[in-house]
């Protein structure tokens, strides 16, 4: 499908804060690279219709461009840039908040056969695909909808039902429908997903969190990994330093209060897993970071 259409919705209807009249529907317009920044993906749908994204998780990058998408099913720490974006061609993209709740409910309505449980283990949380015309088509009619104040109540609700129908039945659907059962291995790595970031400044014990996440220990742990490309203790680590990031920019200069407050007990531990992660010692990031405007964590990954 031409993508034309798709980015001069995009550019008509793209706001600072990234939000449209559509609730849970997201538009970026970029018009430069920007350095990497850490954020959380948030569960979105993105589809790129101009310019490209490098998003990293772990030790996975994933770089996405016009015609392609991502879905993220897990609220993960990544690190994301637009990479290629400039005044005259700026990076468009379009963001489809995802929930669990409307993902079931297309399930439920669908009945069983194509859109049956596969078995196995959990999927990786992030995954980037080409997209077919027939989700190009969707997003495009949904966006439409922009101009169009009167239908919009009625209508949007359906085309946003027809997008997830289309992921749930795509190449990424084994990833989807996991996310909108609550029983499968992707919501229970969700679960444990979700504690940890609430009690991130806390210690815990990877026994503990499988055991309230309803898994056995060695599942739990293999699970954990392919969803979010770390360990579990690795995740709190990326989750505390990110937290501190943004309590950084103001109180820049309570660096060990800093520290303390997400859970580091030792100041010399923190400044070099601080240092290690940005490039920078706290004191020096925080400084540089006063002049800068974060994107919100829940925007396109």
């Amino acid at each position: 499908m031409d993508l034309d259409e798709l980015r001069t919705l995009l550019a008509r209807h793209a706001r600072p804060d990234w939000t449209t009249a559509v609730d849970g529907v997201l538009i970026s317009k970029v018009d430069r690279p920007d350095p990497p920044a850490p954020s959380m993906s948030g569960t979105v749908l993105a589809v790129i219709a101009q310019g490209a994204k490098r998003l990293a998780l772990g030790e996975r990058v994933f770089e996405y461009g016009p015609g392609q998408y991502l879905v993220a099913s897990v609220d993960l720490p990544v690190t994301g840039q637009f990479i290629q974006a400039e005044p005259g061609r700026p990076a468009l993209g379009f963001g489809l908040v995802l929930e669990p709740s409307a993902v079931a409910e297309l399930l439920l309505g669908a009945g069983h056969g194509d859109t049956s449980r596969m078995s196995g283990g959990a999927p990786s949380g992030i995954a980037v695909s080409d997209a077919p015309a027939a989700l190009l088509d969707a997003v495009v009619r949904l966006l439409r909808l922009l101009d169009e104040p009167r239908d919009r109540a009625v209508l949007a609700p359906l085309v946003k039902r027809e997008i997830l129908w289309r992921l749930i039945t795509g190449e990424q659907g084994a990833t989807v429908r996991q996310f909108g059962l609550a029983d499968s291995s992707l919501s229970h790595i969700s679960r444990a997903v979700r504690w940890i970031r609430e009690h991130y400044a806390q210690p815990f014990r990877v026994e503990d969190v499988a055991r309230r996440s309803g898994m056995g220990v060695s599942a739990f742990y293999l699970n954990f990994q392919a969803v979010t490309a770390m360990s579990p203790i690795q995740f709190q680590k990326q989750i505390r330093l990110q937290e501190a990031r943004l309590l950084l920019t103001t109180h820049p200069g309570d660096v060990t209060g800093v520290g303390r407050r997400v859970g580091y007990d030792n100041p010399s531990q923190f400044s070099r897993e601080y240092r290690r992660q940005f490039g920078a010692p706290p004191s020096q990031d925080a400084a540089r970071l006063r002049n800068t405007v974060r994107t919100p964590a829940h925007l396109l990954p």
